[in-house]
């Protein structure tokens, strides 16, 4: 390879990364804001769903996104939770706590609108430590945070937590 192709090649990614961190720039400064909604959440596949209402703030930069925010389910069950989102690249990663295993690590990427997440409990729930988070944009003014598990008993994926959150 000559010195002009390797240097047209180092230029050529270095345009491409920027405009790559460029895109998510964008794409995490349009979850800032505080956001309110409702859903439905089960502890495990087999437990009841639970009706919730949830608040949450969320503040981004141009490589972070952090959500903090309470839901309260049956009147008088109130629960904090928080996700913490790091980027590298295409490449997500950090901490969600809220779950009663303890603080569950996340690593995804970006598809589109929704940034998928694998989650790896602190301690097994349905089985094992795995489920998938999915944070997607709905619109210019919502977010939709569905995690899914699969179900010990049957092996089919079940929808655990949907909460659909507009701006406020």
């Amino acid at each position: 390879m000559t010195l002009l192709t390797r240097f047209v090649l180092a230029g050529c990614l270095a345009v491409a990364a920027t405009a790559a961190h460029a895109d998510e720039s964008k794409f995490l400064q349009s979850f800032k804001g505080n956001f309110a909604g409702k859903g439905t959440v089960q502890v495990t596949t087999q437990a009841p769903t639970v009706s919730v209402s949830c608040t949450f703030k969320s503040n981004a930069t141009s490589s972070s996104l952090s959500l903090d925010g309470n839901c309260r389910g049956l009147i008088l069950v109130t629960r904090a939770i928080s996700a913490r989102l790091k980027t590298s690249g295409a490449k997500y990663s950090g901490v969600y706590v809220g779950s009663r295993t303890g603080p569950a690590q996340l690593n995804g990427s970006r598809s589109g609108n929704a940034i998928n997440l694998a989650i790896h409990w602190a301690k097994e729930v349905n089985g094992d430590r795995a489920a998938q988070l999915t944070v997607q944009k709905n619109g210019a003014d919502g977010i939709v945070l569905t995690v899914v598990d699969r179900d010990p008993k049957t092996g089919k994926s079940v929808v655990t937590s949907r909460i659909d959150l507009r701006r406020s």
